[in-house]
């Protein structure tokens, strides 16, 4: 096991194990808030602040994000919790976003409602290929890399691969999960406006997001993210983006 910095190694597995089971609780509840709490239709008409304080409160979720790509700010984690680094950000992230769903304010009117038999099939089978292209995604990459329980198990001597895989979801796109994601958040039949405001503010922060990371990647990876970048072109859409 890899060091944990001021954390006892006994309490290393148990952390980890933890943010794994609360990452996948923050995923589930927020499922069931984005489906079925804010697809209840709310009646008045749109609300300018609750719309502002529904993006600020994503925004803090975006920063902490954003903080913790940081080079200098995850040095500064692992000198403190180690091979953690990765578990303690999942733990916040958790926390964060389960807030955010549980905080958002729900808003008047419905964006679109389609009734079309053939187009609300259409609508669901996409999003579903969006569930399967996140899921898929995230596996091909390690799931419990993403959850922060590898590191821990990982032998001091290991060192994280720089090779990106150009397979299956990764030869199509560079960033299958954010394809996924927008697929989940906007192939429905009936979108509230309550609905809508989270899928546009979480999808711009995404399109924020991609530019940094992959700039980070880039500067990190010794040329190995600039060659998978010439063999995979698009970033979220073949042949379009």
């Amino acid at each position: 096991m890899q060091s944990t910095g001021a954390v006892p190694q006994r309490l290393a597995r148990p952390i980890a194990l933890g943010g794994l089971l609360f990452f996948i609780d923050a995923l589930l509840y927020f499922a069931y808030r984005y489906m079925v709490v804010f697809g209840r239709e709310v009646t008045g008409t749109l609300n300018t602040r609750a719309v502002g304080a529904n993006v600020m409160l994503f925004t803090v979720f975006a920063l902490h994000h954003s903080l913790f790509a940081r080079d200098t700010i995850r040095k500064r984690i692992s000198r403190t919790v180690g091979a953690l680094e990765r578990s303690t950000y999942v733990w916040i992230a958790s926390a964060l976003f389960i807030a955010v769903c549980a905080w958002w304010l729900p808003i008047g009117g419905v964006a679109w409602r389609i009734d079309e038999p053939a187009l609300v099939w259409l609508l669901r089978a996409a999003q579903l290929l969006g569930v399967w292209l996140t899921l898929r995604s995230a596996l091909m990459i390690d799931f419990f890399e993403l959850a922060g329980t590898r590191q821990i198990w990982r032998v001091q001597k290991d060192a994280p691969s720089t090779t990106f895989k150009t397979s299956g979801p990764y030869g199509w796109v560079r960033h299958p999960i954010y394809a996924g994601w927008f697929l989940l958040v906007f192939a429905l039949p009936t979108m509230t406006m309550t609905q809508l405001v989270f899928a546009v503010t979480s999808s711009a922060y995404l399109l924020i997001a991609i530019p940094l990371e992959e700039r980070s990647l880039r500067r990190s990876s010794a040329g190995a993210y600039d060659q998978y970048m010439q063999q995979v072109r698009w970033k979220l859409v073949p042949h379009v983006y």
